[in-house]
């Protein structure tokens, strides 16, 4: 086998594999993990490599920014895989995957864990006020005073999404000794029960829960799910936790609901400004997409300036481990296909 580069060539005779976008210890990782295989390691997009083509690569593994279309597709005519590190897959054009013999896997999950432990870092930050203590502290108190928070355990928590996410959110907050209420469109009653937890519809969830922790993707039905019209039903002193998607929330109700004290408090990983995003993995290894638009914006924020509220940027998915479980579930693609056992496949041949 061949590849081309400008002048420079290679030849080797094992699965010849394209990798995009990736960070510079990535590299030795996977090149660890698959050493029978003869690996390409790009730190920039596929875009960013206009003149890269190579005859005989069977594998791109891509990121979510590499388009790969038609075109592309015409610069790697031996491809048979194409094995994303993302769990979306816009970025790629199935159809002409399809008419070409190209398999695509993604990586379906690597964070359940990962926000449910935010979710309650966030949820404890609240409960006991650990930024205002902190705050106090650099500000040259020691005090306590002012500081009372309130205990996790005997609250109700209401959950809005009980996927894999809010599964895991359920089971701490099992471990917090707190009684849990969830809501989702499919309801599964073998997991109601041996997760310790009751289905209700979502009026009857709102005005029940202690705290509101929303789980949910984001689609036309999520669309300002806690809006105007249901978010006044909440349990007067409530606290909202959100590390779906911003628009989730209807921004408009969230703030009138704090200035009424409806609710209590309220931390956000995701504002509704941000925009609609497919796949958290796309801020895991680069800056925000919207990054620009978000700054003015930002600066004046009322939710960022309230005393009550906390906001993340958006960090939920953001650890090492995450990560690895992308590359571990990409490179078991990889291994899969070339063994004849594909997995996590969006659209085979």
């Amino acid at each position: 086998m061949t590849f081309y580069s400008d002048t420079v060539y290679y030849t080797h005779t094992y699965m010849k594999i394209h990798y995009f976008s990736g960070e510079g210890w990535e590299e030795a990782y996977v090149k660890t993990r698959l050493p029978g295989e003869e690996l390409f390691f790009h730190t920039g997009p596929l875009s960013a490599l206009p003149d890269l083509t190579d005859p005989e690569a069977e594998v791109l593994c891509p990121f979510i920014e590499s388009k790969i279309g038609e075109a592309e597709l015409k610069r790697f005519p031996a491809v048979k895989l194409i094995a994303t590190r993302s769990t979306g897959f816009d970025h790629i054009d199935l159809a002409a995957a399809t008419a070409r013999g190209i398999t695509v896997a993604n990586v379906p999950f690597y964070g359940e864990n990962t926000v449910a432990e935010f979710t309650f870092a966030l949820l404890l930050a609240l409960s006991r006020r650990i930024i205002d203590a902190d705050e106090f502290v650099r500000g040259g108190s020691f005090s306590p005073t002012g500081l009372r928070g309130f205990d996790l355990a005997g609250k109700t928590l209401g959950v809005v999404g009980c996927g894999h996410i809010g599964q895991h959110v359920i089971k701490m907050a099992n471990g917090f000794g707190m009684k849990v209420l969830g809501f989702d469109v499919n309801k599964n009653d073998e997991l109601s029960r041996s997760l310790n937890f009751t289905y209700v519809a979502l009026p009857e969830l709102l005005a029940a829960s202690d705290i509101v922790s929303l789980h949910v993707p984001y689609n036309p039905h999520t669309h300002h799910l806690i809006n105007r019209e249901n978010i006044g039903s909440l349990k007067k002193g409530a606290y909202l936790i959100n590390t779906a998607r911003g628009a989730v929330v209807e921004t408009d109700a969230l703030v009138e609901a704090l200035k009424s004290e409806t609710l209590a408090g309220a931390a956000l990983d995701v504002l509704e400004e941000e925009g609609e995003l497919d796949d958290e993995a796309v801020l895991l290894t680069a800056a925000h997409p919207n990054a620009e638009a978000l700054k003015v914006t930002l600066e004046n924020h009322y939710l960022i300036e309230h005393p009550r509220v906390i906001v993340t940027p958006h960090v939920a998915f953001n650890t090492q481990e995450a990560v690895e479980r992308i590359l571990d579930t990409t490179i078991e693609n990889i291994k899969g296909f070339a063994a004849g056992t594909p997995t996590n496949i969006v659209r085979g041949a």
